[in-house]
């Protein structure tokens, strides 16, 4: 796996590209998604565990009783709630210049980019270093 390898040897480049192919050519459904979440979890791929919040946020009603979220890491209530508030935002705070909590991860690795910063990381780290460097 793609992903693994370059997490292993830190080809970040390698690791970011694979994880937005794995994105785009998973079909997230009840059968994997926590598969998929504990994966994005346990090698800090942001883009995949924030698609895997917004399926459980989309889904959530036939999600319920279908799936145990008992061994998921604590950090996971916090990253649905960003999901689901989110989905109901109608503008797009990328736009503002603090609003880093509610951006995607795709907005939050762009502005790290853009100030020559690591874009590679959990969410939790990617805001941690926007913040300390605004």
């Amino acid at each position: 796996d793609f992903i693994d390898a370059a997490d292993k040897y830190g080809i970040v480049s390698l690791k970011l590209e694979a994880e937005v192919f794995y994105v785009k050519s998973t079909i997230l459904d009840i059968d994997n998604i926590l598969d998929n979440l504990l994966y994005a979890e346990s090698k800090n791929c942001a883009l995949l565990k924030e698609a895997v919040m917004d399926f459980i946020a989309k889904n959530g009603d036939g999600i319920l009783g279908e799936i145990s979220f008992e061994n998921v890491p604590g950090l996971v209530v916090t990253d649905l709630l960003l999901a689901v508030g989110r989905s109901k935002r109608q503008d797009d705070v990328s736009n503002y210049p603090n609003e880093f909590n509610a951006m995607r991860v795709a907005a939050l690795r762009r502005r790290l980019s853009e100030k020559g910063l690591d874009v590679d990381g959990s969410r939790e780290v990617m805001i941690a270093l926007l913040k300390e460097n605004s």
